[in-house]
């Protein structure tokens, strides 16, 4: 007999099950299926889910769009690069573009009003993060992700680039005003 070579009549599945064995073959087995059913669960009750919507698009269109908004909807100016703060009325569509290392353009929306913001890069992916609501989206070159937003408290809130994107990342943050 040999270690390298062993006999044929060896093989797995010609073996009886150990109790233990099979015991812990069925505890994996239910326990997988507790949590597939869990994330079937969670995905239609738990409301823990963005309703989200993606197109194609180009730099050039959504910049053209987001542009288009700026210049109707803006009401001052902010920061050392004069970001314009945009400030839609209930039900419009929000565009906010993503690049190397800003949010362009600081938000003003309203308490308890819906809003469709339009996200998209035009450069590299980065993270839509929105603290502190948890608000966690990627944003991808090429593609224009649409979320409805109700904003349920006042304040002003950070986004944040949670996914690297070079040197600067660290700096690229911006800001949504709620009234």
């Amino acid at each position: 007999m040999s270690a390298i070579h062993p006999p044929a009549e060896r093989l797995w599945w010609k073996h009886p099950l150990d109790r233990v064995e099979g015991t812990w073959i069925v505890i994996a087995f239910v326990w997988c299926m507790v949590m597939f059913f869990m994330m079937v669960y969670w995905h239609v009750y738990g409301k823990q889910n963005l309703s989200t919507e993606t197109y194609k698009t180009t730099p050039d269109k959504f910049t053209a769009k987001a542009q288009a908004v700026v210049d109707k909807y803006t009401v001052r100016t902010e920061t050392e690069q004069k970001v314009p703060v945009v400030a839609p009325p209930e039900g419009s569509d929000v565009y906010l573009v993503a690049r190397l290392w800003s949010w362009w353009p600081i938000l003003e929306l309203e308490k308890g009003k819906t809003y469709k913001l339009h996200l998209t890069a035009l450069d590299y992916n980065h993270g839509f993060s929105l603290q502190p609501s948890n608000l966690n989206i990627q944003v991808v070159p090429g593609y224009e992700h649409v979320v409805k937003v109700t904003p349920n408290q006042s304040g002003t809130f950070s986004i944040v680039c949670n996914e690297y994107c070079g040197i600067n990342h660290h700096t690229m943050v911006g800001r949504i005003y709620v009234k």
